[in-house]
């Protein structure tokens, strides 16, 4: 969030963040999942494995997300064109 923030769009720094990301992803909350893919999508960095891996995440668990969470998600996949199979 923050370096999307300070437009920080080094892909290096993002792929290596992404990697971090897919390790922690069931751990996270609703607004740490949406504020990542919202991070990705506003920079415009695609990370095809995080955003498949948040479609991975139970359905039981989208009770967690409030109204700004769903919507800033929604927006992200739709940004950087991310369709899921799901």
């Amino acid at each position: 969030w923050a370096l999307a923030t300070a437009k920080r769009s080094s892909p290096a720094v993002w792929s290596e963040l992404s990697g971090a990301a897919l390790h922690n992803i069931h751990e996270s909350n609703s607004q740490d999942i949406a504020n990542m893919v919202w991070a990705y999508a506003s920079v415009g960095h695609s990370s095809p494995e995080l955003f498949d891996k948040v479609t991975d995440i139970p359905p039981s668990r989208l009770r967690e997300f409030n109204s700004q969470d769903l919507a800033n998600t929604v927006w992200a996949y739709a940004t950087v064109g991310h369709s899921s199979s799901q």
